[in-house]
């Protein structure tokens, strides 16, 4: 249970607050925490916010570098995408050359997010399939971890040798043992962890210099990849893809279902996870926006900031209808 959420951002309309998202967040550095609101404490799902993550086990145990995965892919693995044609056509082309098909994958199929994909499909009277899922790119790493282990097909088995190794990764980089698991959107295992444990694990990724361990060596790449590659990680109008474009490509951020946000920041080594209490995306784009700018990697006036905060409210005529903004007493100044 989600006790004393903080209150991050409202809605306003007409001179009145509409709505409030409250929630959690945590700022961890190199010496521990920085700066948290709510309970650092609170147990979430981290959801797609973890996949980087789940993706270790693709490059420690050698299964990445065995089949040549280039940054792309690894940004891919990593990836919340909107299967647009970038997105199927890599995920395609990765299964094949691993000698594998869509029938592989066991993340199931939806309709892509991608307006212009979705209307090709519904042109060509074709349905969607696994490659649309928007953790294609995930399963497919899942697939080269898998067959470079000899391990069964079933990889999203709770005792698979894959997700045992994913559940020993998480608990090692969070600092803490899993307190269970869900089942995510996607079919796979979602391990439950602190929010704190969380923005620990995203300060050892910021804090990998690419030059020590084999641990190390993996972080440093995925934040890379994702950092380098943000069409791949999101898609075009994403938080997710936007906010890295607009800092650069210097910080890598990723979004999960329920209003959770993570981000990891290297020239600081800092990590910071946020989870929204009602699983408002839009709060939580807010507040990671406001956050990025008080730590300093995000411009606040960027027209890519200022689409998310403070974010106009508009109605189909375009006649502005509100505002949201952060909350009277969440005023975070530079960090």
């Amino acid at each position: 249970m989600m006790e004393n959420p903080y209150p991050f951002v409202e809605l306003w309309r007409g001179g009145r607050m509409e709505s409030r998202h409250a929630g959690h967040a945590v700022i961890w550095g190199p010496g521990g925490a920085i700066q948290s609101w709510g309970d650092p404490g609170t147990v979430i799902f981290p959801r797609s916010s973890c996949k980087m993550i789940q993706a270790l086990p693709l490059v420690e145990s050698g299964a990445a570098d065995a089949v040549g995965l280039t940054e792309r892919h690894l940004a891919l693995s990593c990836a919340s995408h909107q299967g647009a044609a970038l997105h199927v056509g890599m995920t395609s082309r990765w299964l094949a050359d691993l000698g594998l098909g869509e029938g592989d994958l066991r993340c199931g199929a939806h309709e892509p997010y991608d307006r212009e994909e979705r209307d090709r499909l519904i042109r060509a009277g074709d349905s969607p399939c696994q490659l649309h899922n928007n953790c294609s790119g995930k399963h497919c790493g899942f697939l080269t971890t898998t067959r470079h282990l000899r391990a069964g097909p079933e990889y999203v088995e709770i005792d698979h040798p894959l997700q045992r190794a994913i559940r020993q990764a998480s608990e090692e980089v969070t600092g803490e043992t899993m307190a269970g698991y869900g089942i995510d959107g996607c079919s796979a295992p979602n391990f439950a962890m602190s929010l704190a444990g969380l923005a620990r694990a995203m300060q050892a990724f910021a804090a990998a210099t690419g030059a020590g361990d084999a641990r190390d060596r993996a972080m440093s790449r995925l934040t890379r990849a994702m950092a380098a590659h943000p069409e791949l990680v999101a898609g075009e109008g994403r938080a997710c893809t936007e906010l890295m474009r607009a800092m650069d490509h210097r910080v890598a951020i990723k979004t999960g279902a329920e209003a959770v946000f993570i981000a990891i920041i290297p020239e600081r080594q800092i990590g910071l996870a946020v989870k929204i209490a009602d699983g408002a995306s839009r709060a939580s784009e807010a507040v990671v926006t406001a956050l990025l700018s008080a730590l300093g990697v995000l411009n606040p006036a960027h027209p890519l900031a200022q689409k998310r905060l403070p974010a106009v409210q508009r109605n189909c005529r375009g006649l502005e209808t509100g505002e949201l903004r952060l909350a009277e007493g969440f005023r975070p100044g530079r960090i």
